[in-house]
């Protein structure tokens, strides 16, 4: 169904879209791995997951909501990653300090993602609006 004549289209080129759609397979072959503890493979699948995660973040720098959401997900990928070595090494349950253990680290990554939502949500998009409203006046 067309979008309505006066609604902004996004579309992506279908290169592109094929990248993403073998970024959600490696994502999800990771994940199992995981989930099976099988530790080779899922070690292995960080840097195709990662590293694509990474490359659609550049594609998408020019446009301020898909940047932020792509280096949310490449800072979801790296805590996720984190936290799977965590546990197929043995240091996830390691103390560190006296506040956290060695899985409970992967909350930094996670937190910078949200971080950059946050902002992307709370500074961004308002300005976005803003000028999208002097814009038409």
């Amino acid at each position: 169904m067309p979008a309505p004549p006066d609604e902004e289209v996004y579309a992506i080129p279908a290169k592109y879209r094929q990248m993403e759609n073998t970024h959600i397979l490696f994502w999800l072959i990771k994940d199992i791995s995981w989930c099976m503890v099988w530790k080779t493979l899922g070690i292995l699948m960080i840097a195709p997951t990662l590293g694509i995660a990474l490359v659609i973040a550049w594609r998408t720098r020019a446009l301020k909501s898909e940047l932020a959401h792509n280096l949310a997900i490449v800072f979801w990928i790296t805590a996720n990653s984190y936290w799977m070595l965590s546990e197929f090494f043995g240091f996830d349950t390691v103390r560190i300090g006296t506040l956290t253990d060695g899985k409970h680290l992967a909350i930094i990554p996670f937190g910078i993602g949200l971080a950059i939502l946050a902002y992307y949500y709370l500074v961004q998009k308002p300005r976005e609006a803003r000028a999208a409203q002097v814009a038409t006046l």
